[in-house]
């Protein structure tokens, strides 16, 4: 049994097609495939389903895998442990981050990048559900998320910046005669927000709930500048960080919303019990002494991952953050 054969074999489990299990360990797919079929040779039993159009585990696959893991781990573990005896940090770091907002990702990365070269980096987009579940189980070491006044549970955080969550509307709405309205104004009414499992949704959704009803979401979109559009033309109140309306008076009334105030935070955030290899714990503690002090773009400006993302990471999803975007 060969360690190739192991890794191999978590690759495609993980995948379920051979095509990119090869692709992601950078070998032909007919040396994947042989060499899966000699590890269950050896084994005595299939560890894969190929009948169906994905590949699936068998039970003994399924039994093998924890063990293939924890081998691969175990390697991992013992040449991070010389590494870091001869001082030379190596491994690899994975990271997440919520579409865009204002924070200098990038920097912090290069940052990284210089002090560590032979750390490997990649970066996931999604939305902070997404990406604290990821934090939770550990496929993440780090993450830039959207919370709520409570620290989720399984993680800890560096507060990156904190602001209202308003409501926004066209100049014409019937609310904008107002600058400040209870969040009771908002049952029943057309809202436009952004799709569920992102901070700011989450945020409104709880709210209302409390409140005791349920927000009327009439349009939902990934993309806030487009939310931000929809209330200009007078389709609903989009509900939207502070400082991203505020950048956009000329088009957009803001509606501070009262009793109760409604507060998101930005926030790095990391697992509770500290990222498992050495790398990840580095990032960590470079990124708590570093983001907090670093300047902030002015108010509805897109820095953070976008198309200047560093070109020696990985990026496992596309992270392209047009101008205006905002944290999920």
């Amino acid at each position: 049994m060969e360690l190739r054969q192991l890794a191999y074999f978590v690759a495609v489990a993980e995948e379920r097609n051979f095509t990119r299990a090869a692709e992601k360990v950078h070998v032909a797919q007919p040396g994947v495939s042989a060499q899966i079929r000699r590890l269950e040779r050896e084994l005595g039993q299939e560890l894969l389903d190929r009948s169906g159009r994905s590949v699936r585990l068998t039970e003994a696959g399924a039994a093998v895998l924890p063990y293939a893991r924890a081998a691969l781990a175990a390697v991992e573990g013992a040449r991070l442990a010389v590494g870091e005896l001869t001082g030379l940090l190596r491994g690899h770091v994975a990271v997440g981050t919520v579409t865009s907002h204002n924070v200098d990702l990038p920097g912090l990365l290069a940052e990284f990048h210089q002090a560590h070269p032979a750390v490997e980096i990649t970066l996931t987009e999604a939305t902070s559900d997404e990406l604290l579940a990821g934090l939770r189980t550990g496929r993440l070491d780090a993450a830039i998320v959207s919370v709520g006044a409570t620290t989720p549970a399984g993680v800890e955080l560096e507060v990156i910046t904190d602001q209202p969550i308003v409501a926004a509307v066209g100049h014409d709405h019937e609310l904008a005669a107002h600058s400040v309205i209870s969040l009771d104004t908002l049952r029943g009414r057309a809202l436009i927000s952004l799709p569920r499992g992102t901070g700011l949704r989450t945020r409104i959704d709880e709210a209302c709930t409390a409140a005791g009803f349920t927000p009327h979401i009439a349009f939902e979109a990934s993309d806030p500048e487009v939310l931000a559009q929809l209330a200009e033309r007078g389709l609903g109140a989009a509900i939207l960080p502070g400082a991203f309306a505020e950048a956009r008076s000329d088009r957009l009334r803001t509606l501070r919303i009262d009793r109760p105030a409604l507060r998101g935070r930005l926030a790095f955030a990391w697992r509770a019990q500290g990222p498992s290899g050495p790398a990840g714990r580095a990032l960590v503690e470079r990124a708590r002494t570093t983001l907090g002090g670093r300047p902030s773009p002015a108010p509805g400006s897109a820095t953070g991952c976008g198309k200047e993302s560093p070109p020696w990471t990985r990026v496992t999803r596309p992270v392209d953050s047009p101008p205006g975007k905002i944290p999920q």
